[in-house]
């Protein structure tokens, strides 16, 4: 399994269209040097897409950000499994923020490796990494930049059960919580079961909701900021065409300016040629 694991590392890092050849070299090596076994393992390896080796590339390229993005991750989990509205509606927005941003990030490494990753190749990148958020298996595949395929498109963390009894925490003023405190000073009853299980499924909703309008904004946000690097790559380019046209027209300029003067010469020369045969004529008759 180590001799695969090795193989598998290299392979994930070449760029996808090296992938089938280097893994049919080495399952090739291995069964001729008799290792069966191995050889059927490294065949099985997948080739991975454009965006999964894009993915792969970005945490071999900073273990310590993709690090990072699984710590998030953790503490997603953690504020599902609780309920915590508040911290779940922090850390929900620092996840888009990242996760637009590393998805930016591998979109230049991929460039780097003279790969150029489409607005619609970025995005199935943007899914990968969330995917990975809810999926510690895939995490632990991504981080060592060997992830084979797309985890399965992740909504939320609906396979994190919240604790028994748990009901949102939403942010509280100070007012809220020294009520809370003197309620539980007071040994206020908790709520019935089938209160707390509705409290449960309404706050399950509603974080749902909010998740999609997230994500949505943050889709959003993410093509507006190509739209707009699109568009100063364009102003760019059309400052460089104009400028390039004005170097043009002042050639041109100059030529035309060098035209006329040449065909003054040339009309000056003809009368000079016109004088002068007139003058020889003059001279043989005399």
């Amino acid at each position: 399994m180590a001799d695969i694991d090795a193989v598998a590392a290299e392979l994930y890092g070449l760029r996808p269209e090296e992938f089938t050849a280097a893994r049919d070299a080495h399952a090739a090596a291995a069964r001729k040097a008799g290792r069966r076994a191995e050889a059927k393992g490294i065949a099985a390896l997948r080739k991975p897409t454009l965006a999964v080796w894009a993915a792969n590339r970005l945490a071999r390229a900073d273990a310590d950000q993709a690090g990072r993005l699984l710590e998030l991750g953790e503490g997603l989990r953690e504020a599902h499994r609780t309920l915590s509205g508040e911290e779940l509606r922090k850390l929900s927005h620092q996840q888009h923020v990242v996760i637009a941003a590393m998805a930016g990030e591998a979109r230049r490494l991929a460039g780097e490796a003279g790969q150029d990753l489409s607005a619609a190749v970025q995005r199935e990148v943007e899914q990968i990494l969330r995917s990975v958020l809810a999926d510690p298996e895939a995490a632990r595949d991504w981080v060592r930049g060997v992830l084979a395929k797309a985890p399965p498109p992740a909504v939320g963390f609906s396979d994190v059960a919240p604790e028994p009894g748990a009901a949102p925490r939403p942010p509280m003023a100070g007012a809220e919580r020294e009520r809370k405190a003197e309620r539980e000073r007071e040994r206020v009853p908790e709520p019935d079961t089938g209160e707390v299980e509705r409290r449960r499924r309404e706050a399950e909703r509603t974080r749902r909701e909010a998740e999609l309008a997230e994500e949505a904004l943050a889709r959003a946000e993410t093509e507006r900021t190509q739209a707009r690097t699109g568009l100063g790559a364009l102003d760019e380019e059309i400052g460089l065409l104009e400028a390039r046209l004005e170097r043009v027209r002042e050639e041109r300029e100059h030529l035309a300016a060098a035209a006329e003067a040449a065909e003054r010469r040339h009309r000056d020369a003809v009368r000079e040629a016109k004088a002068a045969r007139a003058a020889a004529r003059t001279a043989a008759g005399r």
